[in-house]
C-alpha cells in the first residue's frame, strides 16, 4: 500500500495548503487580469510574487527559474517535519513541461534588443534543471528524476514513484510538479485558439478555451516500512493509478476519450474498486471544446448511469499545465479530509451532447472514501489516479 504522508502547493489561489483549502471553501477563484507585462491583457491564474518576493519569503537558499522556485515552495511544504534518514532511500521525481522557459523569455527579448546577457543563463532552460534545483533546497540526492509529458507530467510523476515504492526500488518519495506563466507559453496556447482571453467556463456548452495558471503541487509517498521508520503518520493512500495513450493527434483527445476510459480503467482495477465506489471526479476541465466533450463521454461510458459528482477547480487556478495533476492531487486528498466536493465556477449550460452538469457550489457529504482525479496532456498521454481514506 502506498501512504501520503505529506502536502505541499502553491498557486494563485494560496500560497500553501491551508489558504488552499480557504479559497475552494469560499469560492474565490485566483483567476484574474495579470499583472506581468506579457499577460496583464488576459485573464491568467498568475501568483502574486516576484522571484526575489519568493525567494525572500519563503526563504527559499537555492537560485532558479520561476518554475524551481515554486517548486521548491511547494515540495518544502510537503516535506516540512520529514527529516533524511539513514536508510530510508529517499528520491524526488518531478513534473514539468516549461521548465526554465521565463529565463530564455528574458534572455531572448534581450538577444533582439542587443541588451547584454549572460549565455549562461540558458543552463536553466532544461526541464531537468528545475528538478535538479528543487532536489539541492531539499537536500535530496539519493535518486532524482523529471517526467515531460505536457499536462499529465504531474500525475505521471506520482504514478512512478508509486511504482518505484512497490518495486523496493525507493522507501519515500516527493512527487508531483512544477509550471509558470511565460510569455513563450501564452503565445503557444493562442496560436492553437485554445486560450480564453475571457474567465473559462469548464464542462459548459459555450466553453471557448482555458486559461492558464501557475503553481506547484507536491505529495510525498512512503512504503509501510518507511513510515515505521520515520514515524509518520497517513494522511490519504494513493490507492490507483492508470496511464494510457490514444495517440490520435498532437493536442487533441480521441473523438470518444479512448485514452481517457482506458486509464480510469486502469485506475479503478489497480484500486480493486468498482466504478460506484468513487465517490468524486476531479475532472480535467481544461474548458477547451475538445477536452470537456471527449472526458464527458468518457465518463460516461465508464460510469454509465450513476456518475458520480465531478468538477473541474481549473475554474479556481487555471489551467497550470504540468504542474495541474499535483496540485489537484492535493485538492483531492482535500477533499478527502473535509468531506466536501469543490465547485465547477462559471458554469450556466450544459452540454448539449452529454447533458452532464458538474457540481457548481460547495456540497458537503457524509462520506468521501475515494477521489478519482484526471490529467490529460498533448500527445494522448491520459492518467488517472484515485486517492483514498485512510479508513476506506
Amino acid at each position: 500500500m502506498i501512504y501520503v504522508t505529506g502536502l505541499g502547493v502553491v498557486s494563485s489561489i494560496g500560497d500553501n495548503v491551508q489558504e488552499t483549502l480557504s479559497s475552494l471553501l469560499s469560492s474565490n477563484p485566483g483567476v484574474k487580469m495579470g499583472c506581468n507585462s506579457y499577460s496583464q491583457k488576459f485573464q491568467v491564474g498568475e501568483i502574486r510574487y516576484s522571484n526575489e518576493e519568493l525567494i525572500e519569503r519563503f526563504r527559499l537558499n537555492t537560485l532558479g527559474s520561476r518554475t524551481s522556485l515554486l517548486g521548491m515552495v511547494a515540495s518544502k511544504e510537503a516535506f516540512h517535519g520529514h527529516e533524511l534518514i539513514e536508510g530510508v532511500r529517499t528520491g524526488l521525481i518531478s513534473g514539468t513541461s516549461v521548465g526554465g522557459m521565463d529565463i530564455s523569455d528574458k534572455v531572448y527579448r534581450n538577444y533582439i534588443e542587443q541588451v547584454p546577457f549572460e549565455i549562461q543563463s540558458f543552463r536553466n532552460h532544461p526541464s531537468g534543471t528545475s528538478t535538479e534545483q528543487i532536489a539541492s533546497e531539499l537536500g535530496i540526492g539519493y535518486f532524482i528524476n523529471t517526467i515531460s509529458t505536457a499536462c499529465s507530467s504531474a500525475a505521471n510523476a506520482i504514478m512512478m514513484g508509486a511504482r518505484m515504492i512497490n518495486g523496493g526500488l525507493l522507501d519515500r518519495v516527493i512527487v508531483g510538479g512544477t509550471d509558470s506563466l511565460t510569455q513563450f507559453t501564452i503565445a503557444g496556447f493562442r496560436s492553437l485558439m485554445i486560450f480564453d482571453e475571457n474567465w473559462c467556463r469548464p464542462f459548459d456548452e459555450t466553453r471557448n478555451g482555458l486559461n492558464l495558471g501557475e503553481g506547484a503541487g507536491y505529495l510525498v509517498l512512503e512504503s509501510e516500512r518507511s513510515m515505521l521508520e520515520t514515524k509518520k503518520n497517513p494522511i490519504a493512500i494513493l490507492s490507483g493509478w492508470g496511464n494510457a495513450s490514444d495517440a490520435f493527434h498532437q493536442t487533441a483527445s480521441s473523438p470518444n476519450g479512448e485514452g481517457a476510459i482506458l486509464s480510469m480503467k486502469k485506475a479503478l482495477i489497480k484500486a480493486n474498486l468498482s466504478p460506484l465506489d468513487i465517490d468524486y471526479i476531479n475532472a480535467h476541465g481544461t474548458a477547451t471544446p475538445n477536452n470537456d466533450l471527449t472526458e464527458s463521454k468518457a465518463i460516461q461510458t465508464v460510469f454509465g448511469g450513476s456518475v458520480p459528482p465531478f468538477s473541474s477547480t481549473k475554474s479556481f487556478t487555471g489551467h497550470t499545465l504540468a504542474a495541474s495533476g499535483g496540485i489537484e492531487a492535493v485538492i483531492s486528498i482535500l477533499a478527502i479530509k473535509n468531506k466536501c466536493i469543490f465547485p465547477n465556477l462559471n458554469h450556466s449550460q450544459v452540454i448539449s451532447e452529454t447533458g452532464l452538469k458538474p457540481i457548481t457550489s460547495n456540497v458537503s457529504v457524509e462520506k468521501m472514501r475515494h477521489v478519482l482525479s484526471n490529467s490529460f496532456g498533448f500527445g494522448g498521454n491520459n492518467s488517472t489516479l484515485i486517492l483514498s481514506a485512510i479508513d476506506s
